[in-house]
């Protein structure tokens, strides 16, 4: 016979489902984490090291959380006192984390461009012509080719190859046999307008600010999981008539 009755035994299985969503909350952190760290590395002679710290840092998190979820669910169906304090002490441990996950991920988004820019700056001058295994020339390529950008903030900054440009900063238009001259001195549409420092950085933006939306809005879910957790617990101890912290 259960020991919980009335509203106090609902809250009971309520913490068990909440159990069920606290798993998926940790395999959809591992899987932003998983899928935000692959597009990085898809940069990673770029990116600062901070860029990947976090989503390690949620990867860990997402696995900590599925591991723990089963102190809950067996906490809550065995009514046992210290299993469901302890879910409840790890929780709050986790809610704590994701917050701070969360508060980083913003603040990398705030930190982005500058970071970006110094690491544009530098590798731009490291790009090998006529050497596409090179890794600075291959990563220039793929940017000013995915994001259809030249430079860092412009063309202009191509100053190394004496008014040539690399290929990937202009569009080769269709038909084209033969060479093509992607250059400075000559007026082309052809040439990407932009430079790259506001496009990518946007792009890595934009991924730093789902990892800190992930972070913030799961920490949320994970304090009503404490409140619950707490709840259930209180209601063990009364029933059972322990005393003490951990009876």
């Amino acid at each position: 016979m259960s020991l919980l009755t009335g509203s106090a035994n609902t809250i009971k299985y309520v913490l068990f489902a909440f159990n069920l969503i606290f798993l998926i909350t940790g395999i959809i952190l591992i899987a932003v984490g998983v899928g935000v760290a692959s597009v990085f590395y898809s940069y990673e002679v770029l990116l600062a090291s901070n860029f990947f710290s976090i989503p390690t840092f949620l990867i860990v998190i997402g696995v900590f959380i599925i591991f723990i979820s089963f102190f809950g669910c067996w906490g809550a169906l065995r009514e046992n006192y210290c299993l469901t304090l302890i879910f409840a002490i790890l929780l709050g441990l986790i809610f704590i984390l994701e917050l701070a996950a969360g508060i980083s991920g913003y603040v990398l988004r705030s930190d982005a461009e500058q970071l970006l820019e110094s690491s544009l700056k530098g590798s731009l001058t490291l790009y090998q012509k006529n050497q596409p295994t090179d890794s600075y020339t291959h990563i220039w390529d793929y940017v000013q080719s995915t994001f259809d950008c030249c430079g860092v903030n412009s063309y202009k900054d191509w100053t190394q190859f004496n008014g040539s440009l690399p290929l990937s900063c202009c569009t080769i238009p269709y038909g084209v046999v033969g060479s093509y001259e992607c250059g400075t001195t000559n007026e082309t549409t052809e040439r990407h307008t932009n430079g790259c420092l506001l496009k990518f950085s946007t792009f890595i933006e934009a991924h730093a600010v789902s990892l800190g939306a992930c972070g913030i809005v799961l920490a949320v879910i994970q304090f009503f999981g404490v409140l619950f957790a707490c709840y259930i617990a209180r209601e063990i101890k009364i029933r059972n008539g322990i005393s003490g912290f951990m009876g």
